[in-house]
């Protein structure tokens, strides 16, 4: 499917906590500028009127007819149909609330709810990461092609989703890809979420500065401690960044060894990536000690930092090799070299999670 060839219109939204932003999307792009409004969340009524109000604006300013909404929305949820069942930051919800029922009914339209972790994966699939690295092995004149891709979201919380051969993998109860519940062996009596958000970078500097928490310090400014541009403990918040990076690629390698594909990241912490992403990297690159053999990597196949232009350029290499086929005249070419990427998203998580809700809407109403 190539969404950017495609002129129909669906209608988005980037529903958060105390702001809602309702858009419309056509051919892979944003048509309008964004009608932003309160949501509501701590009352329904004022919610669902919120939500009614900013898609029949967004309608009104456009002059196609759009043929679905689709939107990511925080969970809990049973995503599927559409009943959300959330009490954390969107209290209104709870108990449940069938918000795509109510949608379907208000506008004639077909209504898809996902995660953002599942949405930001399926968005770098099919228009982001994905395709960008394929482009660039086809240009390198490298047989090699990728179509396994999984995102991973840095902010608040700890996302991710998987999407193979163009299809969002969700799970017989559409909770597969939920990574913020791994346990991690670095600190396995803590959820990997706890180690690798904002409260994680927040909590592990004070613990390494002695300081209370929680605090007042957002991670930009423990970044900004780390790189010297702030007054603090400047130890404490490179360590703080290193253990959340040793924390992320623990729960990166474990996906690899399942998924065999592209490792995206986005989220509000990317932008530290030259802090945590040596930590990452040394753990996809750890080797274990069995007791039958000296070392054995952790992973099969070699990674490649794409944020690292050196480490670019080898992962771009065409390492194909020809073989004799004996007792013919034929040859056989392979490549020996087992390889993956992990990159740091060139799109941002907000822009590729609106793609993909906008490509997963095409995606339903074209089956």
């Amino acid at each position: 499917m190539n969404i950017y060839n495609d002129e129909r219109v669906v209608l988005t939204l980037d529903a958060g906590g105390t702001n809602f932003v309702f858009n419309a999307f056509k051919s892979g792009k944003a048509i309008t500028g964004g009608i932003r409004k309160d949501s509501n969340a701590d009352h329904l009524e004022r919610c669902l009127a919120t939500m009614k109000e900013g898609f029949s604006e967004v309608i009104q300013s456009i002059e196609e007819i759009p043929v679905a909404i689709s939107f990511a929305f925080p969970g809990p949820a049973d995503y599927a149909n559409g009943i959300i069942d959330n009490s954390n930051n969107l209290p209104a919800f709870q108990g449940g609330v069938p918000l795509k029922s109510i949608l379907e009914e208000e506008f004639g339209l077909p209504v898809y709810i996902n995660n953002d972790g599942d949405l930001f994966a399926y968005g770098e699939a099919l228009g982001g990461i994905l395709p960008e690295i394929n482009s660039q092995l086809e240009a390198s004149g490298s047989p090699k092609r990728y179509k396994n891709l999984f995102g991973f979201t840095l902010g608040t919380g700890f996302g991710g989703g998987f999407v193979s051969n163009g299809q969002l993998i969700t799970g017989d109860n559409v909770t597969a890809a939920e990574v913020w519940l791994f346990s991690n062996r670095h600190h396995p009596t803590i959820n990997a979420e706890d180690a690798v958000s904002i409260r994680s970078v927040q909590r592990f500097y004070a613990e390494e500065a002695g300081i209370k928490y929680p605090n007042e310090l957002e991670p930009k400014d423990i970044y900004e401690i780390a790189r010297g541009e702030k007054e603090g403990n400047r130890e404490a918040a490179l360590k703080a960044y290193e253990a959340t990076g040793r924390a992320l690629g623990d729960t990166v390698a474990n996906i690899l060894t399942l998924s065999d594909g592209i490792a995206v990241i986005g989220g509000g912490i990317t932008g530290a990536r030259d802090l945590y992403m040596p930590a990452v990297m040394e753990e996809l690159n750890y080797k274990f000690r069995p007791s039958n053999a000296d070392e054995l990597p952790r992973l099969v196949q070699k990674v490649f930092n794409l944020d690292n232009e050196e480490e670019r350029k080898d992962f771009f290499r065409d390492y194909s090799k020809t073989l004799p086929i004996p007792g013919t005249d034929k040859t056989i070419s392979y490549d020996p070299v087992p390889r993956l990427a992990i990159a740091t998203s060139t799109r941002g998580a907000s822009e590729s999670i609106a793609l993909g809700a906008y490509a997963y809407a095409l995606q339903q109403i074209s089956t």
